[in-house]
């Protein structure tokens, strides 16, 4: 990706002047950042280093003058959690300004250095306005934020000034970079790597505030490497090296536990998001592929926890026959799908509005049907309200999933147990969603999607295929339900209510309709940030519904969206489809 810098690089469109017309005196539309006074200085680029190595020689003075605050920020010399990620962004923001003039000025050519350098600046700035909020808010003032803060926060915003004030000299554009193979694979097994340690260090933390200041240095580092055209790059060889990526993603997760040193509430937390995202992808299907509404999706994951838990060999159990896990598994599938076609063949040939109605009664029958059957209002089967509780752990054999195993000296608790059954469970959904999605089947659910009566014009089988997104969905999350219930030791009433299947909807939704690893991210965020941020349990709602409105203003298209998805709601953005075709030509002409 090296290449010389030009003496006069070209001005990007987006730093354009406005131009004026010799027939009127219209003005063409210009950025906020064009107005930016200073624009272009020469001062810039110095000013932005030197914020840089102020921001990072802050973060190894004191913050705090006492030391009980997010960790131990007292100690000179000693940086915390909390300062290092603002030692890992200030080498970042190095590396661009390095990159737009410098020894890795060929990289300028290729990526966005200002857009990055801004990113970083601006993020910067948030991080320490709210680390010495934090700081003054818990030891009673301002008086008790130490100079090392103080350092740190004139580094961020020279940092956010130089940002400001730069203009871009890529010249390339990164969807075109040739790059060897082993760059790339290494590429690759290097984000999985900070995958592994963030995620792991993501759980470790357990004050609140710090796990915020974290999710703020994430965003802005995502956002840097969005803007710079970094996360292009890393698109086009991720999907040059599919196999290789997903080896890796198995890999990190696989790991994972041997990273918690057997902690039992991170790997809880862990399980929970797996249970909560192999459920999600089964949605996906209904939602991200056919495009249907179903808000009472969280009764097909109820029924299969229903169905093992009256298998199960639990004392409160009402079903005498207790076949081995692995049948009541493939029953708990079973039973969802029937359900799913027991309540599609009716309402399918509603949609829109109607079907999301009669998807959330079925929620709410299904919820309440099981608090019926207690042998007063119905048969004993679910023992109503009170449900089963004492459901003992899954034992494969002489492998007992409620005991704790040593593995490399590394002892694994019961949660880790369950977490790497999930795994499983979870490659086999995501097996079989993308199998799906690349298959006829998938094309005719995004045909009806798009377009229900054109699709039915063009020879799809509507009714037929939105039932069997239906019965499909329902199949997944009663294979995930049959785990949950041993994994909660209880299954009641009140686990399976609306606003769960609402969560699900959503993380289908924040994450990115139609994509695995967008679900994937959803369902972390959604399931993980309510635990970590217990502080603010009285505005979960409140918190949620906001960033549900901002997601569907400034990326509708959810976190991680497919290519289709992404043009469909940029239409605007011809530009990029047409750079999209033009290097899928060149990839088959490479291969021709």
């Amino acid at each position: 990706m090296s290449t010389s810098t030009p003496s006069n690089p070209p001005t990007p469109a987006s730093s354009v002047a406005p131009a004026h017309s010799d027939h009127d005196d219209e003005l063409v539309k210009v950025s906020w950042l064009e107005r930016v006074p200073g624009r272009g200085n020469a001062v810039a680029w110095p000013l932005g280093l030197a914020g840089a190595l102020v921001l990072i020689a802050g973060t190894f003075l004191s913050w705090s003058y006492t030391d009980d605050v997010l960790g131990d920020l007292s100690v000179d010399f000693w940086p915390g959690g909390v300062q290092i990620c603002m030692i890992v962004l200030g080498l970042a923001a190095l590396v661009f300004l390095l990159a737009h003039r410098g020894p890795l000025a060929g990289l300028g050519a290729w990526l966005d250095s200002a857009a990055a350098v801004l990113g970083l600046g601006l993020g910067a700035v948030g991080y320490m306005v709210g680390a010495i909020g934090v700081i003054a808010y818990q030891s009673g003032g301002l008086i008790n934020v130490n100079p090392g803060g103080w350092v740190s926060l004139l580094g961020a915003l020279l940092l956010a000034a130089s940002g400001l004030m730069l203009v871009s000299r890529q010249t390339k554009d990164p969807l075109f970079a040739k790059t060897s193979s082993w760059l790339e694979i290494l590429t690759i097994v290097g984000l999985m790597a900070l995958v592994l340690f963030g995620a792991a260090y993501a759980l470790g933390v357990g004050d609140g505030a710090s796990f915020v200041l974290f999710l703020l240095f994430v965003a802005a580092m995502a956002w840097a490497l969005s803007k710079s055209g970094v996360f292009t790059w890393i698109g086009l060889i991720a999907q040059k090296n599919r196999q290789v990526l997903m080896l890796g993603a198995f890999a990190v997760a696989f790991l994972f536990p041997f990273t918690q040193g057997g902690s039992d509430e991170n790997m809880s937390i862990a399980t929970q998001v797996l249970i909560f995202a192999a459920t999600a992808l089964g949605l996906n299907i209904v939602v991200g592929l056919a495009g249907l509404l179903d808000l009472g999706y969280i009764a097909f994951l109820g029924a299969g926890a229903y169905v093992g838990a009256v298998l199960s060999a639990s004392a409160f159990a009402t079903i005498d026959w207790k076949p081995p896990f692995l049948i009541v598994v493939l029953l708990g599938a079973c039973f969802s799908a029937i359900l799913g076609l027991i309540i599609g063949s009716p309402t399918l040939r509603v949609s829109g509005d109607y079907l999301a109605i009669v998807t959330l009664a079925f929620g709410e029958i299904f919820r309440l049907t099981m608090g019926n059957l207690d042998g007063n209002n119905g048969p004993v089967l679910t023992n109503g309200p009170n449900g089963i509780p004492a459901i003992p752990d899954l034992q494969f054999g002489s492998f007992d999933f409620g005991q704790p195993h040593d593995v490399l000296g590394i002892t694994l608790g019961r949660f880790a147990n369950y977490y790497f059954l999930l795994l499983v469970i979870a490659a086999i959904i995501i097996l079989v969603f993308t199998r799906l999605n690349n298959s006829r089947i998938g094309r005719g659910w995004v045909a009806i999607r798009e377009d229900e009566k054109a699709a039915e014009a063009m020879g799809v089988n509507v009714f037929g295929l939105k039932l069997f997104a239906f019965a499909g969905g329902a199949f997944l999350a009663g294979m995930a339900g049959t785990v949950k219930a041993h994994h909660d030791v209880s299954v009641t009433p009140d686990q399976y209510i609306f606003l769960e299947s609402a969560f699900l909807l959503a993380a289908v939704v924040l994450g990115g309709m139609g994509t695995v690893a967008g679900v994937l991210v959803g369902a972390t965020i959604l399931k993980l940030l309510p635990e970590k941020l217990r502080f603010v349990a009285d505005y979960r709602l409140l918190i949620f519904g906001l960033v549900l409105v901002l997601m569907m203003r400034f990326r509708p298209e959810g976190l991680v969206a497919s290519q289709r998805r992404k043009l469909e709601f940029h239409e605007d953005d011809e530009e990029l489809a047409q750079r999209i075709e033009e290097v899928h030509l060149e990839e088959a002409e490479a291969k021709a």
